[in-house]
């Protein structure tokens, strides 16, 4: 039970990474569009600005759970390295709660902001419902969630080698464990 939620969250971080990428990509190709458009046609595009925003969105609320379970996010341990041994696991746990409460809050929030702006479109893209565009939110809090959740029952998972694909060293890691190999 323990590997078969670990593949699939293993996939899930993955998805959250290609996902982040495509918006990162996008977002990059639009805004110089934009740009060229403004000042060397002579005439500003309406629909690249919102593009971007749009992905910016996706890419900060998918992109945060991946960079969670990747233990990539900003962690203040100036507080803790000056704490006893004995009391950093408690207050690692206090953590864990208060970000599962944060995490709840933004999907509750996400939720109800997607269900009252549904009915409302975007000018620039008058197809796309703007409750749509912030799925994002409670999409990657309930990631987040769920990363959280499998941190505080099998540990950090920040030495998984789908985790440390581009990291120094990556290519040094026993298939059977989830630590790097020791030279």
């Amino acid at each position: 039970m323990k590997e078969t939620f670990l593949v699939a969250m293993d996939g899930l971080y993955r998805l959250c990474i290609w996902i982040s990428g495509i918006s990162l990509l996008i977002m990059t190709i639009v805004i110089p569009i934009g740009i060229f458009n403004r000042y060397v046609l002579g005439h500003g595009s309406m629909w690249p600005e919102p593009l971007a925003i749009l992905c910016m969105i996706i890419f900060t609320f998918i992109g945060a759970a991946a960079s969670y379970r990747a233990g990539g996010h900003i962690a203040v341990t100036m507080l803790t390295d000056r704490l006893p041994e004995k009391v950093r696991p408690i207050l690692t746990q206090v953590v864990n709660l208060l970000m599962i409460a944060l995490a709840i809050f933004v999907a509750r929030y996400g939720i109800s902001l997607c269900l009252v702006t549904w009915d409302q479109y975007i000018a620039e893209f008058p197809v796309l419902r703007v409750g749509l565009t912030y799925i994002p939110l409670p999409l990657g809090s309930i990631i987040t969630l769920l990363f959280i959740l499998e941190s505080m029952v099998f540990g950090p998972q920040d030495r998984r080698p789908i985790v440390l694909i581009g990291s120094p060293g990556a290519g040094n890691h026993d298939p059977d464990h989830d630590q790097p190999k020791k030279r």
